[in-house]
């Protein structure tokens, strides 16, 4: 089980400062990789909550980090490929594997908010057949010398785009229907849960992708399963308590519980908490608390 921790991206307490802090913190304690994550804009009298009223640009905010740090690998999880265009992403990722020493990890998703869709220009129907044709343009962008493409929803004239990255960095799909983590066996090297996923019945969905990658001709064994611990610290032994949330204790164990479903890596992202990761918490409190679950989650 490799263990990660999300850097501060979301409200008050997510500033250059803390970000360093915490990711520095992270890959001196041993944590295999830090994450972000994407929002890009929240529309008007929304119900989604505090933590997604001020969220930080994830590319940005690793390629600020891969300067500061040296051996944590850099993942966010997901930047919604209908935001942008797959030549635009595909020399921004090159870069930011260039910069980092290899150590990116890709998260991609469809994105689900009717608003971003709109102010992308993009059409919401069709998603998951946009996304296919995306990554089928990514790779051919970071892997071969001339791309030429004319498909349904992309098109490029003979190009090239240089320089390739140095390694091609892992792709993980997120998405929770079934189509999508059918999607995710076929063409990805793995899978990431949303922050809404239900970890009692990830086992499940981990089975569905694996089958998917069985049925395409791969290794099911290959792929890696990665969950966002929407972690909360809170007193121990709370009645209906839910995975990742309660006392260290709980949380360690509840993570010894997801490696025995199948998964291969957490990260725990404290942004998700309404207590740290809001524009109207204290930063300094929201710190304290996050130097503490470092240190106590640390594996």
């Amino acid at each position: 089980m490799r263990i990660g921790f999300a850097v501060p991206v979301s409200g008050s307490w997510a500033t250059p400062g803390n970000m360093v802090r915490v990711a520095r913190r992270a890959e001196e304690l041993g944590y295999h990789e830090v994450w972000t994550f994407q929002r890009l804009l929240y529309p008007q009298g929304h119900s989604m909550g505090p933590v997604y009223r001020s969220v930080h640009d994830p590319v940005v905010t690793l390629a600020y980090l891969a300067g500061v740090t040296d051996r944590v690998r850099l993942g966010v999880a997901v930047l919604n490929m209908p935001f942008a265009s797959p030549a635009m992403l595909a020399k921004q990722l090159t870069s930011l594997q260039a910069v980092s020493g290899g150590r990116l990890d890709v998260g991609l998703g469809l994105g689900w908010m009717p608003e971003e869709f709109a102010a992308s220009g993009v059409s919401f129907e069709r998603r998951g057949r946009r996304g296919e044709e995306f990554i089928h343009v990514l790779r051919r962008l970071w892997s071969e010398e001339t791309v030429e493409h004319k498909g349904e929803f992309y098109e490029l004239p003979p190009v090239h785009q240089d320089p390739k990255p140095p390694t091609q960095p892992p792709i993980l799909l997120g998405g929770s229907a079934e189509v999508a983590l059918r999607r995710a066996g076929r063409l990805a090297d793995g899978w990431i849960s949303s922050s809404r996923e239900d970890l009692d019945r990830v086992d499940e969905r981990i089975y569905i992708v694996k089958e998917a990658a069985r049925a395409a001709g791969r290794d099911p064994e290959a792929l890696r399963f990665v969950t966002r611990g929407v972690t909360q610290i809170r007193p121990a032994g709370a009645a209906g308590r839910v995975p990742l949330t309660g006392s260290f204790e709980e949380i360690r164990q509840d993570v010894a519980g997801l490696e025995a479903k199948g998964v291969t890596d957490v990260f725990h992202d404290l942004n998700f908490d309404p207590q740290i990761g809001s524009p109207d918490a204290d930063p300094g409190e929201s710190m304290r608390r996050a130097e503490a679950a470092l240190e106590a989650l640390a594996p």
